[in-house]
């Protein structure tokens, strides 16, 4: 199985976030970068990054879309792996709020000794947490749901339909706002869960509160498959608005974004000569649900 990967939508800083991200997060490099040619948003810079062991993707594509808190990131800091976890913390903490905005301040909390919650400068949100040594270990880097406004009650849900549509699934913590406040009047709400899909740590939440945001296609998450029955059986399930189903995107029942690609289509592009990539990019530019045939097609033609 390959894991989910965020893909961040940029309107022109691409390169210099993924520059900035790898500078402080350990285990962090630039795997490659393309520029796929006459795009409707133009000519389009493609980002291929890791941080601490996440894969992650980056485009610059134009002005469409912002980056919100409904999809952040936790980052974990885990004092049973390291003894200055929380001075770690605290630096991260600086580099990311610089420029930034902190949404909720670095301090104490009933959930833990340490945690605040950044947008950083190009926007993107953060939560930095002194994990619980006692507690299973996590990843470094946990991509986070919340589910605002109209969406709020729908997490555990959306839990639910993830893990019964990827075929490794598991279940991890499972927190309800009563479970912590008996008098809560957000009753079965969800506080807090995580789960894991195709080797990828998810963390999912209902937020309560007057929010002005909720999901859009800033924040993606791609699904690379082997086979066209994946991408099928993948698409079939994830893809409930049929207007926004463009490029091999879609977007599920809950507001999510979703990118289901073959995963020949990386070796395409980062093998192919310039002429293989164009004549791909403007053939797959044209589909909804990727076709690998047609993909390979162009490949190989001329």
């Amino acid at each position: 199985m390959h894991p989910i990967i965020p893909h961040l939508w940029f309107d022109n800083q691409a390169k210099e976030a993924v520059a900035f991200y790898c500078s402080f997060i350990p285990d962090s490099h630039i795997v490659q970068s393309i520029t796929l040619k006459d795009t409707p948003s133009g000519n389009a810079e493609l980002f291929s990054f890791v941080l601490s062991g996440q894969p992650f993707m980056a485009i610059n594509a134009g002005p469409y879309f912002k980056f919100n808190p409904s999809i952040s990131f936790f980052l974990n800091f885990d004092p049973s792996r390291d003894d200055r976890a929380q001075e770690h913390l605290e630096q991260t903490w600086s580099v990311l709020s610089a420029g930034g905005k902190a949404l909720m301040p670095l301090g104490e909390y009933p959930f833990s000794k340490c945690y605040g919650w950044v947008a950083d400068r190009f926007g993107v949100s953060w939560q930095l947490i002194l994990s619980n040594p006692a507690g299973d270990p996590r990843p470094f880097i946990v991509p986070c749901l919340l589910f605002t406004r109209e969406r709020f009650g729908q997490a555990e849900a959306a839990l639910r339909f993830y893990m019964s549509v990827f075929p490794q699934a598991r279940l991890g913590r499972l927190v309800h706002y009563h479970d912590m406040d008996a008098t809560s009047p957000f009753a079965h709400a969800l506080a807090y869960a995580d789960f894991q899909i195709n080797e990828t740590w998810m963390a999912i939440m209902d937020g309560p509160g007057d929010h002005t945001f909720t999901f859009n296609e800033a924040i993606s998450f791609v699904v690379n498959c082997d086979t066209q029955e994946e991408i099928d059986v993948y698409w079939q399930q994830l893809s409930a608005v049929p207007e926004a189903e463009q490029c091999g995107w879609c977007r599920d029942p809950f507001g999510i974004s979703w990118q289901i690609t073959p995963s020949i289509l990386n070796r395409m592009m980062r093998e192919g000569s310039p002429d293989q990539v164009q004549r791909v990019t403007q053939v797959f530019l044209q589909m909804k649900k990727f076709d690998i045939a047609s993909l390979q097609k162009a490949y190989l033609e001329g």
